[in-house]
């Protein structure tokens, strides 16, 4: 039967063999330089510049280590690992500026998926989410890499060569701080407390985050080193859907839309008394009941325009001209669906309160109506591949504009206006904002201030190191500072606050 066939090499060994071992200081040095620097300036749980300091020391440091291959790249791809790289160093300074929970969440996680995309360097939608897996895989296949350039004994005459010494010397040099740093510490009280303002204490959870961010850096030197071949996973779609097959749900979902919108339009036209006549709801519910299943509709409705256009047939003119019109129509038709979410969405916020979360969800579905905006656009010469990475980016951008706009001072303002006109106030969410809304609550009258003042005040007792600093902090001490201690209350006040506050059932 003769010798058996060898099995065909896998994806590794074909489009990311990785790159040749190496021998040098750089790379190690870069590591470790980065992850410790990082480890030392990131303040933890607690948002502040050192998030900033720390994603730029390990850029650089990916920078000085791995330069000499990331000259060789093309120019094109090494601009765009530029641009993913300075995003998610952007994205971390918000934490310097901003509290809110949830935006300086997603800003970190944008900045770990723009990392992601600067070491991996994808542009299509399966090249992002390829970008995603691969850096992780990368940083724990890439330790053997990097080891390997501490890994010879001497040079030819049996001495040790310039790597080793100046490893062991940073060892020796780690050791004698942390030893004789304890010492002097434990013996004076004040150098012990200048001490610990300057350099943070060593625990388990900076030996963690030293770890991660070296695990970063070595996946960023070890894959900018040699790349993975994004080809073929890139690689376009094969038309198997002929146009019966593709044309007659997407007519049916454009007939469904047209009638759909025909209905907003009697609704717009119509006004408040139109919705309680015929839908027998107030104005608010009515907008409340509807935002999420259109923000449904709009995420399901770019999916099955991406599923379409990459493999509906486009064989002949008649199937290219039918194509643009049905999503055209589509893609318009939906559009319409987004501007009736976001009018809900308004009109629920005016008739209730408005919240940071409830600003965010409109902006992201106006980044949505705006990916439908660009589907158009490409369809007019049938190129989109640059769509994918310009989503991104406007996501990007989306978070950067709200860090910019201050959304829960921008809700608390807009409460208070409310307030003033009405005498209605949601207390209870108000003192659960961040330290970013409090200069605009120490505005408000006695009786509803020193509830929504009750909770931050916990949250700003202690001072910030020079690595935890905040410019939403320090303004909201400084509005705490106007206001004195005799105008901040405690959980007594917010129990009185109900007779301001709104239903619950909202």
């Amino acid at each position: 039967m003769g010798p058996p066939r060898p099995l065909p090499p896998g994806f590794l060994e074909a489009r990311w063999p990785g790159p040749e071992p190496a021998s040098g200081w750089r790379v190690p040095v870069a590591v470790l330089a980065g992850g410790l620097v990082a480890a030392i300036v990131l303040p933890g749980m607690r948002v502040g510049i050192g998030w900033f300091l720390g994603g730029f020391a390990l850029v650089a440091a990916v920078i000085a280590g791995i330069w000499p291959a990331a000259a060789a790249l093309p120019k094109a791809d090494r601009a765009m690992r530029a641009v993913w790289a300075g995003s998610a160093v952007v994205l971390l300074s918000v934490l310097a500026f901003r509290n809110a929970w949830w935006l300086v969440t997603f800003c970190v996680l944008g900045a770990l998926g723009c990392a992601a995309l600067a070491i991996v360097g994808g542009q299509r939608v399966r090249s992002i989410l390829f970008s995603l897996v691969a850096a992780p895989f990368a940083a724990l296949r890439g330790i053997p890499w990097v080891a390997k350039h501490l890994s010879a004994t001497g040079d030819r005459h049996g001495k040790p060569r310039h790597t080793q010494r100046v490893a062991w010397s940073v060892v020796i040099t780690v050791f004698f701080v942390l030893v004789f740093g304890a010492l002097l510490s434990s013996a004076d009280a004040a150098f012990s407390q200048v001490l610990s303002a300057v350099v943070p204490t060593v625990s388990v959870g900076r030996v963690f985050l030293f770890i991660l961010c070296a695990l970063i850096a070595v996946a960023a030197v070890y894959t900018v080193a040699a790349p993975p071949d994004l080809s073929t996973i890139d690689k376009p779609g094969t038309a198997r859907l002929r146009r019966l097959e593709w044309g007659l749900p997407i007519g049916a979902l454009v007939l469904l839309y047209s009638g759909f919108v025909v209905v907003q339009a009697t609704v717009l036209f119509g006004g408040q008394h139109h919705v309680l006549q015929t839908a027998g709801l107030t104005y608010a519910e009515y907008a409340r009941s509807g935002f999420w299943q259109l923000a449904t509709v709009t995420v399901l409705t770019i999916a099955v325009l991406g599923g379409v256009t990459r493999w509906a047939s486009r064989e002949d003119r008649a199937d290219r001209i039918l194509l643009r019109t049905l999503l055209g129509l589509l893609s318009s038709l939906s559009i319409v669906i987004v501007v009736s979410a976001l009018s809900r969405m308004y009109a629920y916020q005016k008739v209730y309160s408005f919240t940071g979360e409830r600003i965010f969800v409109m902006a992201f579905e106006l980044l949505l109506g705006t990916v439908f905006v660009m589907v158009m656009v490409a369809g007019i010469r049938w190129r989109g591949t640059w769509i994918p990475s310009t989503t991104v980016g406007l996501a990007v951008v989306m978070l950067l504009t709200l860090a910019v706009l201050n959304p829960e001072d921008y809700a608390a303002r807009r409460n208070i206006a409310r307030y003033q006109e009405t005498g209605k106030i949601d207390a209870w969410y108000l003192r659960a904002l961040s330290s970013d809304a409090t200069p605009a609550l120490s505005t408000l009258p006695d009786s509803v201030r020193r509830c929504t003042l009750s909770w931050i005040v916990d949250d700003l007792d202690e001072p910030d190191p020079w690595y935890g600093w905040n410019l939403g902090r320090e303004n909201a001490r400084d509005a705490l500072e106007r206001v004195g201690s005799s105008g901040i209350g405690g959980s007594s006040d917010c129990q009185r606050a109900d007779q301001f506050d709104l239903p619950k059932t909202r």
